[in-house]
């Protein structure tokens, strides 16, 4: 008594797209077509934006670690724990060199 095995691939068909898939393949696509063209430039502005605010907020409670002593070191120790995955980036975006090209905008 011998049990047949398949070959891994026999049950894969290549079926050829229906309507509906090409529909909502083309559909996905205007989608995101629209979305580049019309929200595009304010999500990265907002991103950037909220970037900005979560780096001013470090600066405010973390500033010591940079020699910008501001808030009691209680509030500091309180926050730490919502702040240590941030810190090295946000030390190397303060502590870089800034240059012209950086305040254009656009970029």
């Amino acid at each position: 008594m011998s049990i047949d095995t398949p070959s891994p691939g026999a049950d894969l068909e290549l079926t050829p797209p229906t309507w509906q898939g090409r529909f909502h393949s083309v559909t996905d696509w205007l989608r995101g077509f629209f979305f580049g063209m019309t929200m595009y430039d304010q999500v990265i502005y907002f991103r950037k934006h909220r970037a900005d605010l979560e780096h001013l907020f470090v600066l405010i409670s973390f500033g010591d670690l940079l020699g910008v002593p501001i808030l009691p070191p209680y509030y500091t120790l309180r926050l730490l724990p919502y702040i240590v995955p941030l810190i090295r980036n946000w030390r190397y975006r303060m502590l870089r060199e800034k240059d012209l090209t950086d305040l254009a905008p656009g970029g």
